[in-house]
């Protein structure tokens, strides 16, 4: 008994630290009252304390068990080839949601891109949590996937870049034609979220999304690099998704031969190595220090003109808490950060068992719904 009593001591202890150090509110930053107003009626997650997952809440931890532990809802695509104006094919995966009832002319059924992130497709779990989210809201998602990404062809020697906008444009723009009347929401999740930033910071307000989200960006591209390096985060991430990558432009490696030295890109051991011998040389850039700054959305936010929320962790090591615009997000009214103690990236696990459902989703849903069906009080206030 005294064992015990000894146990229960110090797990109450451990608890109570937990409480006073990982359960906090999340930071609203906003360069707007109104702004600010609107997400506390409308979304109010934002600022209701987050509770990061207590036997995980560390930030590698969150990050790399997300993949395995959240659920992967069932869903059923229908594929899209969409052509370029250079010969190119983009694959667009559609979840069109036709027995909704809340949304049934299909005509006027909100609509959500959504944006995987660096070697995501359609397949990714928090991809399938934001299509079952929407598919209860009545909503239809129709998903972007980078070329050479989901099983498709390259038909011309181009792949992706976060700084490159014109494959987005065309998406956006074909999506937007057939359905003209439908309120149009997008969402990107950290390299889709850095590509949806950078094109909205290039083109303002002359575009039909009405409102996007975007989660775990990396706003500095450079500081995302350097955070990478460190031999415990390239042990456990860098390495890998600098594997992801190779294995990806190699499938289609006939297409880049005559341009690129495959096998010096095939010897690269980091994300940024890989960048300096194929994506920035693929897309015209004299050098990676080009590339990675014309690829950094946080020098465009000032310029994003919607309503655009941003959910990152403060502990994420692929998007530094230093690098994140604070300063920034204050000077523009559409500009609404959400920041939280941990979470790690894309990982925002809250509960004991969280399988079903992450603080990230909860984000995602309150605000889709709130711009849906509130958004024209932003354009009152």
């Amino acid at each position: 008994m005294q064992r015990l009593a000894m146990d229960l001591r110090m797990l109450s202890r451990e608890l109570s630290l937990y409480l006073e150090h990982q359960v906090q509110k999340p930071q609203l930053v906003t360069g707007g009252e109104s702004f600010s107003r609107f997400l506390q009626d409308h979304c109010p997650v934002v600022t209701e304390t987050y509770y990061p997952t207590v036997w995980c809440w560390e930030s590698r931890g969150q990050t790399l068990l997300r993949p395995f532990i959240t659920s992967k809802p069932p869903v059923q695509y229908r594929n899209e080839l969409i052509k370029t104006s250079d010969g190119g094919q983009i694959l667009l995966d559609w979840f069109d949601n036709d027995n909704s009832k809340s949304y049934m002319d299909a005509s006027t059924r909100p609509t959500i891109l959504l944006l995987p992130g660096l070697t995501g497709t359609s397949k990714e779990s928090y991809i399938l949590h934001m299509i079952h989210l929407s598919e209860e809201l009545g909503y239809r998602c129709v998903v972007f996937n980078n070329r050479g990404t989901a099983g498709e062809n390259l038909l011309t020697p181009r792949t992706y870049s976060c700084a490159n906008t014109e494959d987005l444009e065309t998406v956006i723009h074909h999506v937007h034609s057939l359905y003209p009347s439908a309120p149009f929401l997008a969402a990107g999740v950290s390299m889709g979220g850095m590509l949806l930033l950078n094109y909205l910071g290039k083109i303002g307000r002359k575009t039909p999304l009405k409102a996007a989200a975007t989660f775990s960006v990396g706003w500095n591209t450079f500081a995302c690099s350097e955070s990478l390096e460190k031999p415990l985060n390239w042990l456990l991430f860098n390495y890998y998704l600098t594997t992801c990558l190779q294995s990806s432009v190699n499938k289609h490696r006939h297409m880049f031969v005559k341009l690129i030295d495959m096998d010096h890109v095939m010897k690269a051991k980091s994300i940024r190595e890989f960048d300096k011998r194929f994506t920035s040389v693929l897309f015209g850039y004299q050098t990676i220090d080009d590339y990675y700054t014309d690829a950094s959305p946080n020098r465009r936010l000032k310029s994003v003109g919607i309503p655009v929320l941003c959910l990152n962790s403060v502990d994420d090591v692929f998007s530094p808490s230093h690098a994140i615009p604070i300063e920034t997000a204050k000077q523009n009214p559409n500009v609404a950060l959400v920041l939280t103690s941990y979470g790690g990236h894309i990982g925002f696990l809250e509960g004991i068992w969280p399988r079903q459902s992450t603080y990230m989703d909860r984000v995602f849903k309150q605000f889709a719904q709130a711009m849906i069906e509130h958004g024209h009080e932003l354009s009152n206030m």
